[in-house]
């Protein structure tokens, strides 16, 4: 492959990767542990993840268990819960903080699944504009030491990278979207 295009393909690459973080973190019936990765706890000054202050664990399927290696930092993690965007109230026995989803009616399952079809809308317009940028860049290549032919070529198989990548976000909403509308 041509090193001009590697560059897009990386910026793609993280676009995808960008989509699939975002569509780990939003919740469908099941306990995800996922869901915990953007929240961020005050650990003695310095915001840090759930992950890295205490265990995690699923015990039931709509149950995440959240076991500080240190007990006076319960407190800590239930507060950043409560004002992160989850919209689940931790419980504590204060050594322990258990988070229980609520089953998800049809109504929010549907609203979810919008949701993750408008991020993967947004995926698709970040893939189509780092097309843009590497037409752009080509055309401007004209009249060097390229001729018009290498840079269609060049235009042709950024097209196809584009496509590739498209196709990789339809398939992860769609694996979403099955996800979400599985009760």
């Amino acid at each position: 492959m041509n090193d001009k295009l590697k560059v897009y393909e990386e910026k793609m690459t993280k676009t995808i990767a960008n989509l699939e973080g975002e569509l780990g973190a939003i919740r469908a019936g099941r306990a995800n542990p996922n869901v915990l990765n953007r929240i961020m706890v005050d650990y003695y000054g310095t915001p840090t993840p759930i992950q890295q202050i205490g265990n995690v664990s699923v015990p039931e399927p709509r149950m995440i268990q959240i076991q500080p290696w240190e007990k006076s930092m319960v407190k800590a993690i239930e507060k950043a819960i409560q004002v992160s965007d989850l919209g689940i109230n931790p419980t504590n026995d204060g050594s322990v903080i258990r988070l229980v989803f609520p089953e998800l009616t049809e109504e929010r399952r549907k609203e979810l699944v919008k949701d993750v079809k408008k991020k993967g809308e947004a995926a698709k317009v970040a893939v189509r504009n780092i097309r843009r940028d590497g037409n752009d860049a080509f055309k401007k290549l004209k009249g060097g030491d390229i001729s018009e032919d290498e840079i269609k070529d060049m235009e042709d198989d950024l097209q196809k990278l584009t496509d590739k990548f498209i196709k990789e976000v339809d398939k992860a909403v769609d694996v979403k979207s099955k996800e979400v509308m599985t009760v």
